[in-house]
């Protein structure tokens, strides 16, 4: 296929050519992994500035998406990709192949950084998916953070650089700058733009927020490595409608539900529903929320089936057409495939039937549909049975069908039983995507400056 760019494209690969350290923060559906290898292409064999490239990038991501858009574009004829995945046997033989890329899931990167510790021979990295990075604490991040002084250019590709707050930014740019804008240590990141609104036991801190003028701040430091770009700014995007389920728990159902919440207990004939803190406690509400929880032994223990009705009712009113659900848990899983004649989406031939129209009611766990699925062609209503805390996946896993490409109207169904934790997982998300707008909107790509 002849590639003929958007402005915009042009514009991130040129940002990449003239950056050795550059952060794009692209919407899905922008096109970033053909951005940017029309970028490598010509640092490799028209500037001579790059003779090695790793990317890093989510599994499925780095099997499927960079070999697939290197084989669709005839500019990027002649380009050579290894996948260094499969066994560590697989892996070295993958290295060991002459390529001018070399793809690696992120779970990787800590192996692939000890087998180099001494020669490490990329001197280009891409990070496909740069907030999988925003752990200071990771494996992943503390093996990278090894051989940064050693690469000498280095790209992020994002659309969700904050996906909770900026806490989340510090080990992403260091991983771009090695540290030079926002401070070389987090700690010291941190009590320079935050302070404690909590202390534990009266003396650990905990629950950071911004200082006053901390925000304007951190954009102004990053601004001149990163850019930001809007799907809907650049590309015409299908119309896209937000839906809030609600349904309603039964006296009964809700007095499980309360005694769990202020008892972090819940005894049963043959065993408990415990909660030992206040993370375990959240997880067992999202359960009984969506109508089953798991009790000490593992084992599932039936609430009800309101949610199940309220899917029912939508599947119904999608007339025939395709809906994809997500779910939070196994016994959500189960419990809909028990019900309904569903089909799991896991494999590349899963894909390829969704697409194809031969899958009606597809399930998926948004964590395995983050990143780099293309979904559009396949339906355009999603159903969310079980929400997420995280943005980053709400984000990604809705952008599998609100993409560039799709052709019809999208409607996203959320099933949110009413006065409980569902209604403040929505609300956790809206806000979030609202502190995430600022800081897109503070590095944002002004196009008219270069066109």
């Amino acid at each position: 296929m002849k590639y003929q760019p958007h402005d915009y494209q042009t514009y991130s690969t040129d940002f990449i050519l003239k950056h050795n350290v550059a952060g794009l923060f692209l919407e899905p559906g922008l096109g970033k992994t053909v951005i940017t290898l029309t970028a490598i292409f010509s640092l490799l064999y028209d500037y001579f500035d790059a003779t090695k490239v790793l990317v890093i990038a989510p599994l499925r991501v780095a099997r499927d998406t960079w070999i697939r858009e290197c084989e669709k574009w005839e500019h990027l004829n002649g380009l050579t990709i290894s996948n260094v995945l499969g066994s560590e046997k697989e892996r070295k033989m993958a290295l060991y192949k002459k390529a001018d890329i070399y793809v690696i899931n992120r779970e990787n990167v800590p192996w692939l950084v000890e087998l180099y510790k001494n020669d490490w021979p990329f001197d280009m990295v891409i990070i496909d998916e740069l907030s999988s990075f925003k752990s200071p604490s990771a494996k992943r991040f503390k093996a990278l953070k090894k051989v940064r002084h050693k690469i000498k250019r280095i790209v992020g590709l994002t659309g969700t650089p904050a996906p909770n707050n900026l806490l989340d930014i510090w080990s992403q740019v260091y991983l771009l700058d090695g540290g030079q804008r926002l401070g070389r240590t987090f700690t010291g990141y941190r009590s320079r733009y935050f302070h404690p609104q909590k202390f534990v036991n009266g003396i650990i801190p905990t629950d950071y927020v911004l200082n006053e003028d901390a925000e304007d701040k951190i954009y102004e430091k990053i601004t001149d490595i990163c850019i930001s770009m809007k799907a809907l700014e650049y590309i015409k995007m299908p119309d896209c409608i937000l839906n809030k389920v609600e349904v309603s728990l039964s006296d009964k159902e809700m007095k499980l539900y309360r005694q769990l919440e202020k008892d972090l207990l819940l005894p049963f004939e043959d065993s408990d529903v415990d909660a030992a803190n206040a993370a375990v406690l959240s997880n067992k509400l999202l359960q009984m929320a969506n109508g089953a929880v798991y009790d000490e032994h593992g084992d599932v223990k039936y609430i009800h089936d309101n949610k199940l009705d309220a899917l029912e009712d939508l599947i119904e009113s999608a007339n025939g057409k395709p809906v994809l659900i997500y779910y939070s848990f196994k016994h959500d899983k189960d419990r809909i495939k028990k019900r309904f004649d569903a089909k799991e989406i896991n494999t590349s031939e899963d894909i390829a039937k969704w697409n194809a129209g031969n899958i009606n009611i597809a399930l998926c766990h948004p964590a395995s549909a983050g990143h780099g699925l293309n979904l559009q062609d396949g339906g355009c209503t999603i159903i969310w049975f079980g929400l997420t805390w995280s943005l980053e996946l709400y984000s990604q896993a809705n952008a599998r069908l609100w993409r560039q490409g799709q052709k019809n109207t999208v409607v996203i169904h959320h099933t949110i039983a009413k006065d409980t934790i569902d209604e403040r997982v929505m609300k956790a998300i809206e806000d979030k995507d609202t502190s995430q707008t600022a800081l897109i909107e503070a590095v944002k790509a002004r196009l008219k400056e270069g066109f």
